[in-house]
């Protein structure tokens, strides 16, 4: 477990970053309906906020140690869901399965970085997902049924975890991945 005085920022996450040989699809739906799409790669977010980068080669290390034990997996992208906001709009995602080895994931890494449970704060818990836009409330549900029906889902394999950091207004950047088992 690290210290609490490590603190945690905006500017930084731990996160699955699917392979870009199935980014195309995604990125085509996040570039017509994600107000992010400029900040943020494909991602699902594992803990955020996160610590800050001048942290992570010491954070890598001890996640390092821990997903060792970790194997990889398979994440699947098959159906879209989406969240309703207080502000009358909805976030529509792409729900990663088995959701289990996500969370398995979240819950390994928040015994090592507690401080960093945002994610775990909202009414359902930590929910794992692949942000695809916003839209408004009213109609969402019609809105991924029609983005449902032109989907073909798409497989990869989760061979490790990136942490990432922005400075003010830059996008995220990769700055180092940290590797889970060999052994699937």
């Amino acid at each position: 477990m690290v210290s609490a005085s490590w603190g945690k920022t905006h500017h930084s996450a731990l996160v699955i970053i699917p392979p870009e040989s199935v980014w195309p699809t995604i990125q085509t739906l996040r570039q017509k309906y994600d107000r992010q799409f400029h900040r943020w790669m494909p991602h699902i977010n594992v803990l955020y906020p996160f610590i800050a980068e001048e942290r992570f080669a010491e954070a890598a290390e001890l996640a390092g140690q821990v997903l060792r034990r970790v194997p990889r997996f398979i994440l699947r992208f098959e159906r879209f869901r989406w969240f309703i906001h207080g502000s009358g709009t909805a976030t529509v995602w792409l729900e990663p399965a088995p959701g289990e080895a996500v969370r398995g994931l979240h819950s390994v890494l928040l015994e090592i970085f507690p401080q960093c449970d945002d994610l775990t704060r909202f009414p359902q818990g930590y929910t794992p997902h692949l942000s695809i836009g916003q839209t408004s409330a009213v109609g969402v549900e019609q809105f991924a049924a029609r983005l449902q029906t032109h989907w073909q889902p798409l497989e990869f394999w989760v061979n490790e975890v990136a942490f990432i950091a922005r400075t003010q207004d830059t996008p995220f950047q990769v700055k180092c991945t940290v590797p889970l088992s060999s052994r699937p």
